[in-house]
């Protein structure tokens, strides 16, 4: 089965490809724009995503959204993290945390599909904290300020074992699961 993956990113199809080949599916990159709502749930952005995609007649189509939630931030920059890190950055993230000591934060992945006449909509989450400075030169966005375990940044972390631990890799086992549980799969 052929499922379109509604992205600007071509990594990320690679990266579904790679956990959903073994299931028969095949990963379609679909370079499409959608609505993105205003609000601080990113379940309800993949909602009317999928909502959205389906009245204009796409079918078998997943996307996602994720985002940084900074505690002390009040969860800034969370659904508008790729805004965040166009307009402030990472150092605009350090300096915000300037003078902060709790540095708690978690990363979320969104992910919802729609096949056939079914929805699954699933949410993996990587607590952690923000780092004092940028570390590392892997992974891409918050990447280099984000230690899920208090020691190396996701930017420090090889590929493979962030994919075991990152919240993307958390909501593909989440959204295998699912599909599973609904013999999609």
């Amino acid at each position: 089965m052929k499922l379109n993956v509604v992205t600007h990113n071509p990594g990320k199809v690679k990266e579904y490809q790679s956990a959903l080949g073994e299931y028969g599916l095949e990963m379609v990159h679909v370079n499409r724009e959608y609505d993105e709502v205003q609000t601080p749930y990113l379940e309800e952005v993949v909602d009317k995503g999928i909502k959205q995609l389906s009245k204009e007649g796409l079918t078998d189509f997943m996307i996602d959204d994720s985002g940084l939630f900074v505690n002390a931030l009040k969860g800034f920059p969370g659904v508008y993290s790729a805004y965040g890190q166009k307009t402030i950055g990472n150092k605009g993230i350090l300096k915000l945390m300037g003078g902060v000591e709790d540095r708690s934060a978690v990363f979320k992945c969104c992910i919802g599909c729609r096949i056939g006449d079914q929805t699954v909509i699933v949410t993996g989450n990587c607590p952690g904290y923000i780092t004092y400075e940028e570390r590392g030169t892997e992974g891409f966005g918050y990447d280099p300020i984000f230690t899920p375990n208090g020691s190396l940044s996701f930017a420090e972390i090889p590929l493979e074992e962030k994919n075991v631990i990152s919240h993307r890799g958390v909501a593909l086992r989440l959204l295998i699961d699912e599909l599973k549980n609904r013999n999609i799969i």
